[in-house]
């Protein structure tokens, strides 16, 4: 794709400060930018470094008023860069249409320009919004229910009467709405409770690789509009996620558990069953979560408590090789002590 800069920094909304019929002809990074790319910096301090690249021009903030190469001066830098990069994506997608390969079940209702890729097999009644992509291999159990502009990878699955909004993305490996872990021990035996709940996954959500969003026992597993799950990670039954969360790859959240809107959860954080997360809490990496967490602070550590804590407790842990050493030389000055009072008590 080719275009130019006054092109770039108008679908940017930015500020043009230089050469506008310069060519663009890709996007990268200041360390590895070729000539024709434009870079980006978020900090006036590293513009010298993307003024000495090969950049043919800088997408920089609006504090930056003058360099040495053309400007597109922007609110957001790293937004802007993220969009740039769009215009220059290109994502392999199937052909139009349905490939005569794929199963299409009965009463289904596929939207305008839908790309139906090899070997999908989609149940009965499922309905497909407008522009949704399905790559090969996909499954779609009976009466999912996907929403436009929605694009699953290859090898997705989504189990039956499974909603999915708008813009969703979904990779591959992931397995939306399989049973709940749920058993009744009786008698040294294990009793299966049946699944009979459903996954509602909101707009603007988007699913790493290999993740598993198990359905609800009843009523449904919930995520919220805008909230992005990296690769393996584990959503538990009945889970409640809020809006605009982000969760880092091998994070679980057991069974009930409610996750407020804005929460970061790091990875390998671990969240025990009916557990609530509050409204902008973080969890730091490898935190074991045994209880609720209040809005708006950061836990770490296990058991997590509040991160200022958890570093006390860090810090006084690598004090205790000197301080069992203290320790014991307390302990024999004592002894010499009561040895002394004991003689002396004698005689």
């Amino acid at each position: 794709m080719k275009l130019t800069l006054s092109q770039l920094a108008r679908h940017l909304q930015g500020e043009l400060v230089g050469d506008g019929d310069l060519p663009v002809t890709g996007i990268s990074g200041y360390d590895s930018a070729r000539p024709g790319d434009v870079t980006f910096v978020e900090d006036g301090r590293l513009l010298s470094k993307a003024e000495a690249s090969q950049a043919v021009a800088i997408i920089v903030p609006l504090a930056v008023t003058g360099a040495a190469k053309p400007l597109v001066r922007v609110a957001h830098p790293r937004l802007a860069f993220a969009q740039a990069l769009g215009l220059f994506a290109r994502q392999p997608s199937p052909a139009p249409g349905v490939h005569p390969t794929a199963i299409v079940g009965r009463h289904c209702r596929l939207g305008e320009r839908c790309r139906i890729g090899p070997y999908t097999v989609i149940g009965d009644a499922v309905e497909l919004g407008d522009d949704v992509t399905i790559h090969a291999f996909v499954h779609l159990g009976e009466g999912v229910r996907v929403g436009a502009g929605t694009l699953l990878h290859s090898f997705v699955s989504v189990y039956h009467h499974v909603t999915l909004g708008q813009r969703v993305i979904v990779h591959s490996g992931t397995v939306i709405g399989g049973d709940g872990f749920g058993f009744v021990p009786v008698d040294q035996r294990y009793h299966k409770i049946p699944q009979i709940g459903t996954v509602l996954i909101g707009d603007d959500v988007e699913i790493g690789c290999n993740c598993a969003v198990d359905r609800a026992t009843t009523d449904a597993t919930v995520i919220g509009r805008g909230t992005k799950l990296d690769n393996l990670v584990q959503v538990g039954h009945n889970v409640q996620i809020g809006e605009d969360c982000v969760i880092a790859g091998q994070a679980g959240i057991s069974g009930s558990c409610t996750i407020g809107n804005g929460v970061t959860i790091a990875g390998q954080v671990g969240i025990a069953d009916h557990n609530q997360i509050g409204e902008g809490a973080v969890l730091a990496a490898q935190a074991g979560v045994i209880g609720d967490v209040p809005p708006g602070v950061m836990y770490s550590g296990y058991p997590a408590r509040p991160h200022a804590e958890q570093m006390r407790v860090h810090a006084a842990c690598r004090k205790l090789p000197e301080a069992l050493v203290e320790l014991r030389q307390l302990r024999a000055r004592l002894d010499q002590l009561e040895a002394l009072l004991g003689q002396r008590t004698d005689g």
